[in-house]
């Protein structure tokens, strides 16, 4: 089976194509560029190095969030296209657990976040080859993520380029039980998104319209609307 997997859940892209569970080709990178101009092209040149048409993809994976609003709504677009016009099924992943992913070994708790601004964040936690998810993913407050995983007494590997911003936080909360991945593993792999999905049963093809990103907050611009709203209405 001939996967497509596509990654543009943050500002970092990854396209991947792996074919019986082999890679054959993958590109990631972290140049913030814009999604909307990059995807396509580079599905295209990926498909093109490993002499494949599009008609020869089975399944397309898509990181559904969250994540950026702008950068969801371009890989799900995308993806939902391209599996209607070959009808062929499309199949979302939490963007957290694609970046766990690059963790899974390690031997303790596994927490992936992306900033989701004002000391706030999106995140997930789990155990030792994502067994289990002792954090279900969702918007919460640093703080209280912090101590919610030092409740845990356990040690925890901090995955994501977003772990940056909040490191000298999670070190005064946690101290030696706080791990922080290399770079070389903060950026989401779309070749583990694949692996994540390629043994799970298909949704059907007619699931594609139905088929959303998941934000887990909605947009600023959305708040402060239906804050108007309601003082419309008083």
């Amino acid at each position: 089976m001939i996967w497509l997997g596509i990654e543009t859940s943050n500002a970092p892209l990854s396209i991947a194509v792996v074919k019986d569970g082999q890679v054959l080709i993958e590109i990631v990178q972290n140049l913030k560029l814009t999604h909307s101009v990059t995807v396509m092209p580079t599905i295209q040149e990926l498909l093109e190095k490993v002499n494949l048409k599009p008609s020869d993809i089975d399944g397309i994976a898509v990181s559904e969030g969250p994540g950026s609003y702008t950068g969801l709504r371009i890989g799900v677009t995308v993806a939902k296209t391209i599996a209607w016009s070959l009808k062929k099924p499309v199949v979302g992943v939490s963007s957290l657990k694609v970046l766990a992913a690059n963790a899974q070994l390690f031997n303790g708790i596994i927490c992936s976040l992306f900033d989701a601004r004002r000391q706030n964040v999106y995140a997930a936690s789990y155990t030792e080859n994502l067994s289990e998810t002792v954090i279900e993913e969702q918007h919460i407050s640093i703080d209280e993520l912090l101590e919610k995983l030092k409740e845990m007494s356990k040690p925890v590997m901090f995955v994501g380029l977003d772990v940056a911003i909040f490191k000298e936080k999670i070190v005064e909360c946690l101290g030696e039980l706080a791990y922080f991945a290399p770079t070389s593993l903060q950026l989401p792999r779309a070749s583990k998104l694949i692996e994540l999905v390629q043994n799970e049963p298909l949704p059907s093809v007619e699931e594609i319209h139905s088929f959303v990103p998941k934000y887990h907050r909605i947009a600023q611009a959305e708040a402060e609307w239906i804050k108007e709203q309601k003082r419309g209405n008083q």
